[in-house]
């Protein structure tokens, strides 16, 4: 671990109960936000595309360049890369023609090559050394890419695996719940707990929030995109107020268990 990193503070929150409650919450808002851009303004997947790209990067930039943690920002970019993770999955699926398994592939590659950089360059992933402009890069560019398989991911187990958005949901569930129980009783890496964790609840709230917005005729309850997205948002925002978020502890003053 480099001095510099150890002398510097965590711009991320502290990995607890709340904030998977909120990343949650956040992905689905993603899945419903990229939809209402997309599909009920018809703007299409290029131009949707397009528009959270250029969100996302405006706030990675202020992310970067802030002091210290702010909820609200960390947060609001969460939100803008999983919108963009939304559009950017629908746009290579459909628009490219690479359907739905391919697309999960590419973008498994392009994760594990992030991930693996990321540990090559210092020798770790955790997110508890997320202090550097350096790493933060590292953390945000595979925060997006997980966010986007995990959109393709959603869309695979619907459609091209045939569980549909109820099954979807469960089975992404099943498999978080199979991550909490690791994590409890198992001394498996807290940093591959973390990330698979990080991974699953993308295509959780893919699922969940297609559930919320397709037709009925597709398995969906057809409730307003725009409306259920202002649901989504007010929850996380009443969320962050009201449960409690700090910065993650620094890997000098924690012990590393991976």
């Amino acid at each position: 671990m480099n001095e510099d990193t150890r002398g510097a503070s965590s711009k991320v929150p502290e990995v607890t109960l709340s904030f998977w409650i909120i990343k949650i919450a956040a992905t689905t808002l993603g899945e419903t936000g990229g939809d209402s851009v997309t599909m009920t303004l018809n703007w299409g997947y290029l131009v949707g595309t397009a528009i959270f790209l250029s969100l996302l990067i405006a706030f990675v930039a202020w992310q970067i360049v802030a002091k210290k943690f702010h909820p609200f920002l960390y947060w609001a970019t969460i939100v803008a890369s999983t919108t963009f993770g939304t559009t950017m999955a629908d746009f290579a699926d459909r628009s490219l023609g690479i359907g739905y398994t391919g697309g999960s592939a590419l973008l498994f590659i392009c994760l594990m090559g992030v991930l693996g950089l990321w540990y090559w360059s210092q020798g770790t992933i955790s997110v508890n050394t997320v202090s550097t402009p350096k790493v933060e890069a590292f953390y945000w560019a595979a925060i997006t890419f997980s966010q986007t398989l995990g959109t393709a991911l959603g869309d695979w187990s619907a459609d091209t695996g045939g569980l549909g958005y109820e099954g979807g949901a469960l089975v992404f569930g099943v498999g978080l719940a199979i991550v909490a129980a690791a994590y409890y009783w198992t001394n498996i890496s807290r940093v591959m707990l973390f990330w698979a964790a990080f991974i699953l609840t993308r295509p959780l709230g893919a699922t969940v929030g297609d559930f919320l917005d397709k037709p009925v005729s597709h398995g969906g309850l057809n409730l307003s995109r725009p409306l259920a997205s202002a649901v989504l948002a007010v929850f996380i925002v009443v969320c962050v107020l009201l449960l409690p978020q700090r910065a993650g502890r620094h890997p000098a003053e924690i012990n590393q268990t991976a």
